[in-house]
């Protein structure tokens, strides 16, 4: 059984101020969303996606052609909620000593005598940019394994735990295959979301011209801290989840598990590997995180099936037939979504 993120007990009890601290979070989100869009023009799904991934405390792995504003997104989104902010640009001779840090020898100018030191590298920070992570060999993705998962690196026999909110968000170039590295289930499962960066629109395009050909400029403000997005993750989780909703995350985890009882027929033929517990865990997180974004109390099956897509999205492999048949994995969760909906919507 997949493990969730270490919490505190009482972080799951209920707090005699979830409502103001609900209260401040959607104008916290707003004022956000206005900053990063003084910046960024449109892609306002994708910020509302990463939005959800930092207040469920997981980390998002966008996909889309160079251009689209990902790298300034992020960046600017850690400039609004003043975290500290790294970017490591993958390459193929990249090292894991290169992201977590590594040991010199520095010489005491008073005596003379050496001793190693722990030079830290660029992922002790809080929102960390993994730019084109599939062009680096799997053992220096694997480096971030451990600090997205425990929030820890551990170097030279000895662990150090990363500053808090701590964030990963990657890019990855859906066009070019030659000299990258898919990344391996298990580095993918970590992620929370897939997010996929789409084109912009002709108006959206039109002022992103008009923006970036002239003396257009913009300052971004902070206006939350990483002390307020910590107390944010706790009054996520603390979310009621109505049981409907809990079934509805179940059916549709098992529903896409070939050797599952559940799994659908036609999930059999068209999915080598489903989903594992995580993304049921992550779902209903990302839920809650989304139903406190638009001021609601609790979690509904809207929330569980908009972000189905992003969340199961790099956690389902297809069959060689579904690939020889132009069927996509976008295609058999919007097919999954479909069979579910009618089937719950008539059981309330």
């Amino acid at each position: 059984m997949v493990q969730p993120p270490p919490i505190h007990p009482q972080d799951s009890q209920p707090n005699p101020n979830d409502a103001e601290l609900a209260s401040e979070l959607v104008k916290s989100c707003k004022a956000i969303r206005d900053q990063v869009a003084r910046v960024v023009v449109g892609q306002t799904d994708v910020v509302e996606q990463l939005l959800i991934a930092i207040l469920s405390r997981g980390h998002c792995l966008l996909e889309g052609v160079p251009g689209l504003a990902k790298t300034l997104m992020i960046r600017t989104l850690a400039q609004s909620m003043h975290l500290d902010f790294h970017r490591i640009q993958f390459t193929p001779d990249l090292m894991p000593g290169d992201i977590t840090g590594t040991d010199i020898i520095q010489e005491d100018p008073d005596t003379g005598r050496r001793k190693l030191l722990f030079e830290r590298g660029p992922i002790f920070t809080q929102m960390l940019l993994a730019d084109e992570i599939n062009r680096t060999p799997p053992k220096t993705q694997a480096a971030l394994l451990e600090a997205m998962q425990e929030h820890e690196v551990t170097a030279g026999g000895k662990t150090y735990t990363l500053k808090e909110p701590f964030f990963v968000l990657a890019t990855q170039n859906p066009i070019e295959q030659e000299g990258t590295y898919p990344l391996p289930e298990a580095q993918r499962d970590r992620f929370l979301f897939h997010v996929v960066v789409d084109y912009p629109t002709r108006d959206e395009e039109s002022e992103i011209v008009d923006r970036t050909t002239s003396t257009f400029d913009s300052e971004v403000q902070a206006v939350v801290t990483g002390e307020q997005i910590v107390a944010f993750q706790k009054t996520v989780r603390r979310v009621p989840l109505p049981p409907h909703v809990k079934d509805w995350v179940l059916d549709a985890v098992r529903s896409v598990r070939p050797r599952d009882p559940q799994c659908a027929s036609w999930a059999k033929d068209l999915i080598e590997w489903g989903p594992g517990p995580r993304a049921s865990q992550q779902l209903v997180l990302a839920a809650k995180a989304r139903a406190l974004m638009q001021g609601r109390p609790q979690v509904t099956l809207d929330d569980v099936q908009t972000l189905a897509l992003p969340v199961l999205r790099h956690r389902i492999v297809p069959t060689f037939t579904a690939e020889a048949d132009g069927i996509t994995v976008d295609d058999l969760i919007h097919r999954l979504i479909k069979d579910l909906t009618p089937k719950k919507a008539a059981a309330l």
